[in-house]
């Protein structure tokens, strides 16, 4: 089973990754299509904010932490989508100094091992014809990696567009869309990443802002012509098993940390699972038996 997918990455963090994500998962989905959405890296926020544009949860994908059989695992819960759609993490090319369970983590390399072609979100504020020699540099570095094209993000004026395009067209390298600066369309930030999804005043209305954004600057239909996969959604392993049958998890605006890949691991093996908030001062559910 094989379902066509693109890796959105970009050259650094702070270039709007996470705006084009939600704003394609919404206006994908919006569209009527099932998309199945993975974030690259341990990261324990972006997944939370990929369920709420698309409605379906969203797993980590992370080659230096992972084996081959989980990655293949996981990847396999895209069964029955339309597209796959995977936020990178950092700069495309980040990972760790050494490869871990199986590369070294960087959005790249989930992205080559996957046979998802990259989408660069370049932020061209400061730049116009120079924005190809990125674009041009993050494509070449790795031959081996699929590179679908580029979304420009912070687009000055018409004029700026025309001179950034003009750079990208001598290069070969494909525009599939151009986001004009746009001050009011951010998320809230704080020092380890974005506020979480669930203290978001208006988080839906955020996203189907970002959507109508994307809809409007983006060929949608370019997007879907260029995704492609790989059998390598084909895993040979299988989901963690739970550590027991009955388990507590404290979950609340301050306890949220849990792979997804790992609960629904536990689910399918029939764990009952306690969710309780140490916030509102509860305790787990005691064993009545």
């Amino acid at each position: 089973m094989s379902v066509p997918g693109l890796m959105i990455a970009a050259p650094a963090s702070g270039t709007g990754k996470t705006t084009v994500m939600l704003g394609l998962l919404r206006a994908l989905t919006e569209d009527g299509l099932t998309v199945q959405p993975f974030k690259s890296g341990p990261d324990y926020i972006d997944p939370a904010f990929h369920r709420a544009a698309c409605g379906r949860a969203s797993f980590n994908l992370d080659s230096w932490a992972m084996g081959a059989g989980l990655l293949g695992a996981i990847a396999a819960e895209a069964a029955g989508a339309d597209m796959v759609l995977a936020e990178g993490s950092m700069g495309l090319y980040d990972g760790v100094a050494s490869t871990g369970a199986s590369g070294n983590g960087a959005s790249a390399d989930m992205a080559r091992r996957m046979g998802w072609p990259v989408v660069l979100v370049l932020d061209v504020s400061g730049q116009a014809q120079s924005a190809a020699a990125t674009a041009l540099g993050f494509r070449s570095l790795d031959p081996r990696l699929p590179f679908a094209g580029v979304i420009l993000n912070r687009v000055a004026s018409p004029r700026h567009e025309r001179l950034v395009r003009r750079g990208l067209e001598a290069a070969g390298i494909p525009v599939l869309g151009a986001l004009p600066r746009r001050g009011d369309l951010t998320l809230p930030e704080r020092h380890l990443g974005l506020v979480q999804a669930v203290e978001h005043p208006d988080l839906d209305r955020a996203i189907a802002d970002f959507a109508a954004f994307l809809r409007a600057h983006v060929d949608l239909d370019a997007i879907r012509s260029a995704a492609s996969g790989s059998g390598a959604l084909q895993g040979d392993g299988r989901l963690p098993l739970p550590p027991a049958q009955r388990i507590a998890i404290a979950r609340d605006a301050a306890f949220s940390f849990l792979y997804p890949h790992l609960l629904q691991g536990w689910r399918r093996a029939g764990a009952e699972i306690l969710l309780f908030s140490p916030l509102a001062d509860e305790a787990p559910a005691k064993d009545e038996s």
